[in-house]
């Protein structure tokens, strides 16, 4: 067994970074897939074999690190859909009330599935911040990057000629800050 090397890690960034490029499609999501990768070689690296290469090895832990976060992820909107209806059951509102939710839900499940996971750690389940990078195992300043996007994207859903800080009449919910 070999212990990695940092600068034979740095040598295989590039390579890592298009692949992840290429799974995610996202610049943000690849830079944090390959932040997870590296985590993950580091807590495996005695299973690192001495001669093996290294930039094939740390492919396939972030292959694997990309699938389990497609599970993940497909979990967590099973999930929220899961929620979602039984919210609906639970009180069903009157018409206009389930027209706006209804299209505040459609918006919401259009979100990539890290916004969408942020935003519903903060605003439904009432986390910190700081608690919802922890359980989502990402620094803070991605998990609030994450959640400003999601509420951008929601708030010029909303009203697309508003100004990027404008209020939304529909989406107030949405806005209220945790820290």
């Amino acid at each position: 067994m070999s212990t990695l090397g940092r600068h034979d890690i740095v040598g295989s960034l590039g390579a890592l970074q298009r692949y992840a490029r290429a799974l995610t499609r996202d610049d943000a999501r690849a830079e944090d897939l390959v932040h997870d990768t590296l985590l993950r070689a580091i807590e495996r690296s005695a299973t690192y074999r001495a001669g093996e290469n290294l930039t094939n090895w740390l492919r396939a832990i972030l292959h694997n690190t990309f699938i389990d976060q497609r599970r993940r992820a497909d979990a967590d909107a099973r999930h929220l859909r899961h929620v979602s209806t039984q919210t609906e059951a639970a009180a069903p509102p009157d018409q206009e009330s389930r027209l706006q939710l209804q299209e505040v839900s459609q918006r919401f499940d259009s979100l990539p599935q890290e916004q969408r996971t942020a935003l519903y750690l903060v605003v439904v389940e009432d986390m910190s911040y700081r608690d919802a990078a922890d359980l989502l195992a990402i620094p803070l300043g991605t998990l609030m990057s994450r959640i400003g996007r999601a509420r951008e994207t929601l708030r010029a859903a909303d009203d697309p000629a508003a100004t990027p800080r404008a209020p939304s009449s529909n989406l107030r919910l949405l806005r209220t800050d945790h820290g």
